[in-house]
């Protein structure tokens, strides 16, 4: 990088040329400490001497590694016998100095009327400084006499010499001598002010160029060892089975208490479980009423199995929650109130394990009639309204029906008020759930309900920083566990949701729902989506979504020529130094 600077104009007296100092260019550079080189750099290059005689050049060192180029024009004529050279020498400039003697009035308003106009034409606006060299004569002896009058009449005014600045745009400066102190300290110090600007703004347009280059031509990815494939995601495994087991055994949330005919306390459930697999539950806990279910077999089978009992002085009441205690439910049949800690541990375990029912029960009946009877009850339960009971061979249906059924279930009362005891405020609305489910589901929704926290007494709870939508498809996974987000940038949103409350398996299926989305993109659509990659890489780094992040950081090294078009990425080059500083390379290696 090299800074050019021209000086034009004569600071010698007129009068005095033989015996006046070295000029005020040569000076500065022989004594300034920031301005090294020989003495051979110093000296007039022969060869310019030669072939421009009107301008000698100068060469150095500033800063220690910055080119100094000056040019030192100390004829004016230059403009007149060569205006090519003279334009050349003006629009290349960094720094331009006009310097004159304020004792040679006459070259001074010479230049002023013929050469300033033609080099304000020429400037492109570069610092530009004025230096007034010299000492004037009888400025010591202020007197009003003619002789003093005449002598001040041969000198140029300190007036004129700020209004030929202010043409110009320039700095003025009074320099009554060339020593040290007016050489390196004041004129010294200005110009070495505007070369430091000089710099800042040459390598500010350098970098602007750069960019400019790499927006055009592409960049040069990120060097990471590509593997030949990516890397092999596998879904985590569900535990949707366990998780509504489990509640059956913590007790948490209990909404529904059994009693015997004796009115002793036989077991705890939930409303919302119970009524996802039946529609006798339904019935009973008002969910639906007979008009709505139309089966009389079902509605025979809640009068004949259960009675609520709401009396107050019930003797075996629950006090574990005063402001709403569970509802107590007498069961009828005492046979199938022996078994019900069998029958409700087979419905929260998906109400397809037919043969261990089967099996418990006759551990505790011995009568093989008995057990018939239970079971054909446990059936009546399951059935569907005005279909005919088609759970006549249990091991068929086990076989056929291995896994949850009543997942969907789960979700007729999603963001529905029946049974719900919590509602969340989301975004000036309300979206009502039910507690049994996220504790059940949610380790981060279990401590807040069951600890001692204002949720686990408040029936509002507001939440912040998500959206209704993406909490509506948080809830639905914790409902049915599954999830369809309609896009990227939802899955992503889903994925910081089940960060923040901690449900790893729906942020692993996130992650796997935008690694196949952008798998499945062909390059024309990817080039052509209004998506922030790199935006998306930050996201998963900073909600601690390894996995994606490592993902999507080999994806952008495959694909950087098509980000490279698009207007997000006119940076790339920050967005890959980013990329670069952040992930430790072995560490990627690593990760596969």
């Amino acid at each position: 990088m090299s800074i050019h600077i021209v000086a034009l104009g004569n600071e010698g007296d007129a009068f005095h040329q033989d015996n006046r100092p070295s000029g005020l260019i040569r000076t500065y550079l022989g004594r300034s400490p920031l301005v090294s080189g020989d003495e051979s750099s110093l000296l007039l290059n022969a060869t310019s001497t030669v072939a421009r005689p009107v301008f000698t050049e100068y060469q150095a060192s500033a800063f220690g590694n910055v080119k100094l180029v000056v040019h030192d024009c100390p004829v004016w004529d230059i403009f007149d016998s060569d205006w090519y050279t003279s334009r050349n020498l003006i629009g290349s400039a960094d720094i331009i100095v006009i310097k004159y003697n304020v004792n040679d009035k006459f070259s001074f308003h010479e230049v002023k009327d013929n050469y300033i106009p033609v080099i304000k034409r020429a400037l492109n606006s570069v610092p530009v400084i004025i230096a007034a060299v010299g000492t004037r004569q009888n400025e010591e002896l202020p007197c009003t006499c003619p002789l003093c009058t005449s002598d001040r009449g041969s000198c140029v005014s300190t007036t004129e010499g700020i209004q030929l600045a202010k043409e110009l745009g320039a700095t003025y400066l009074e320099l009554h001598s060339l020593d040290d102190f007016y050489i390196g300290k004041y004129f010294g110090g200005v110009l070495e002010y505007f070369m430091i600007q000089a710099l800042n703004q040459k390598t500010s347009e350098k970098m602007k160029k750069r960019k400019m280059s790499n927006s055009f031509h592409g960049v040069r990815p990120p060097q990471l060892e590509q593997p030949e494939k990516m890397p092999v995601l596998k879904a985590e495994a569900s535990h949707y089975n366990s998780d509504l087991n489990n509640l059956l055994f913590c007790c948490q949330c209990v909404d529904v208490v059994f009693y015997n005919p004796d009115l002793k306390e036989v077991a705890e459930a939930h409303k919302i479980v119970l009524c996802a697999v039946s529609h006798v539950f339904m019935l009973l806990f008002n969910v639906k009423s007979p008009a709505d279910i139309q089966d009389s077999s079902i509605i025979r089978t809640t009068q004949d199995l259960f009675a609520i009992n709401r009396d107050t002085a019930f003797p075996g009441a629950s006090q574990d929650s005063p402001g709403n205690p569970p509802l107590r439910v007498i069961v009828k049949d005492a046979l199938f109130c022996s078994c019900l800690s069998d029958i409700l541990r087979f419905i929260y375990s998906g109400a397809f394990q037919w043969e261990e029912l089967e099996e418990d029960i006759r551990k505790k009946l011995k009568d093989s009639g008995d057990v018939s009877n239970v079971i054909e009850k446990v059936k009546c339960i399951l059935k569907t309204p005005g279909k005919i009971n088609c759970l006549r061979n249990c091991k068929t249906y086990q076989a056929r029906k291995p896994l949850w059924f009543y997942n969907t279930s789960l979700k007729f009362f999603l963001n529905k008020p029946m049974l719900a005891d919590v509602v969340f405020e989301i975004q000036g609305t309300t979206v009502p759930a039910h507690r049994a489910i996220l504790v059940a589901r949610c380790e981060v929704m279990a401590a807040m309900f069951n600890g001692n926290y204002m949720e686990a007494k408040s029936v509002l709870i507001p939440v912040y920083g998500v959206s209704k939508e993406t909490f509506l498809s948080f809830l639905e996974y914790l409902y049915t566990d599954s999830c369809c987000p309609a896009g990227i940038f939802q899955a992503m949103c889903l994925l910081i949701c089940a960060e923040m409350y901690q449900v790893s398996r729906l942020q692993h299926i996130c992650e796997l729902f935008i690694i196949t989305q952008l798998q499945s993109m062909p390059s024309r659509e990817l080039a052509s989506m209004n998506l922030d990659i790199v935006d998306l890489l930050k996201k998963a780094k900073f909600h601690h979504s390894e996995c994606l992040s490592t993902w999507l950081l080999h994806f952008i090294a495959t694909n950087y020529l098509i980000f490279s078009q698009k207007p997000e990425f006119q940076d790339l080059s920050d967005n890959f130094h980013y990329i670069e500083d952040t992930w430790n390379i072995a560490d990627v290696a690593d990760a596969y």
